[in-house]
């Protein structure tokens, strides 16, 4: 098939996604199931899961479509596919949490519609104890900040996918930082594998990190 060259270029990360990766692209949804289960039955861990098989085949996915090696239709299915997984293992992640009084807004800028990854970061903040309100795709600025004022949150977790929708991030950045002056913001997605994390350097009490563990250990130190 016409995409095998750019597959076999990810391939060469390390991570053994690719059995995933080929159902991803085949639209088998039973197959990416049985595959989770398995993962699951050998590593309980679910962000290991998150990290090693569906971020980088959803990396792969992405940079597929974006050499037109993929149809649009063909990573619709594949996030589609995902997210639904992400859904059926909500509740077996929050299985022994202990929660914690700590609330985060995890949101896309405006005009990005790629959800899934800040949908993997809810999910750990809620893993550990968070009570995480997910926005989810394109949420204007407005809107985030009337909400943020009307729940307090803790932390604001902002994600990025397509690098050309770095200016609304920018913009939103600034617009939270002038409502909530001591307010901690979290920045990450695909995106910053093209662009980095300069724009933000003036910007006080902003944090990126670039995978769910390195999150995770920032989350436990914040509940400390």
């Amino acid at each position: 098939m016409e995409f095998m060259n750019e597959k076999e270029k990810f391939e060469a990360q390390g991570a053994d996604y690719k059995p995933f990766l080929d159902a991803l692209l085949s639209g088998n949804q039973m197959k990416c199931s049985q595959l989770t289960d398995e993962f699951l039955q050998h590593e309980p861990d679910v962000k290991l899961l998150y990290e090693e098989i569906y971020k980088k085949s959803l990396y792969a996915v992405g940079e597929l479509w974006e050499y037109n090696k993929i149809s649009v239709a063909t990573e619709h299915l594949a996030s589609a596919i995902v997210e639904s997984l992400l859904n059926k293992l909500y509740y077996r992640n929050l299985a022994h949490v202990t929660p914690r009084k700590k609330t985060v807004i995890v949101s896309c800028v405006q005009n990005e519609f790629h959800q899934i990854g800040l949908k993997m970061i809810s999910d750990v903040f809620e893993i550990n104890g968070w009570n995480s309100h997910f926005l989810g795709a394109n949420t204007p600025t407005t809107e985030l900040i009337h909400y943020a004022k009307l729940i307090n949150p803790d932390l604001i977790a902002v994600s990025l996918s397509i690098y050309f929708n770095l200016p609304n991030l920018i913009s939103m950045v600034h617009d939270i930082r002038n409502n909530f002056p001591e307010l901690p913001i979290l920045v990450g997605g695909q995106a910053f594998r093209h662009v980095g994390t300069d724009a933000f350097s003036a910007v006080d009490l902003i944090h990126y990190y670039p995978d769910l563990m390195s999150t995770e250990s920032y989350i436990q130190q914040f509940n400390t």
